[in-house]
């Protein structure tokens, strides 16, 4: 079965705010990716430095089977950034089969954003906005970070 985590989305401080949310919950960052970092070709368009440091994506553990995570928006990679509207659900699924499964039926009726599809980070992933205006991720990763 999928679990589900918080994802939130930043105006530029995700660092800031995950560095005050580490003081916090504790614990070390699974990860810390810059835009800068992307491969030339994955979406990553020509960015000025600013938003090249800024954060793709970083996540806190908070158990076994939770987590936070979060990433920049902002720039011509997302210009429609609204406070208190920035977050999404992220499913973490057991399988490929799942994983397609939850993308197709939950997004049934609503937008694309991004296909599931295999990812230069290694996990198999989409984005889409239901019908009800709900932001969600669906990921799956045969190797995951532990």
């Amino acid at each position: 079965m999928a679990t589900a985590n918080v994802y939130l989305n930043f105006n530029g401080n995700c660092e800031e705010a995950f560095n005050f949310y580490q003081t916090v919950f504790g614990g070390d960052f699974g990860y810390i990716g810059r835009f800068k970092d992307m491969p030339a070709g994955e979406g990553g368009t020509k960015m000025s430095p600013e938003d090249g440091e800024k954060i793709m994506h970083i996540s806190i553990r908070l158990s076994e089977t939770s987590a936070i995570m979060g990433s920049d928006t902002g720039g011509e990679w997302a210009p429609n950034f609204k406070q208190g509207n920035n977050f999404s659900v992220s499913l973490t699924t057991e399988s490929k089969d799942e994983a397609d499964k939850l993308y197709n039926g939950l997004s049934n009726g609503g937008q694309a954003t991004m296909p599931m599809a295999k990812t230069f980070w290694g996990d198999y992933f989409g984005m889409f906005t239901d019908k009800f205006g709900i932001n969600w991720m669906v990921s799956y990763n045969e190797n995951p970070q532990k």
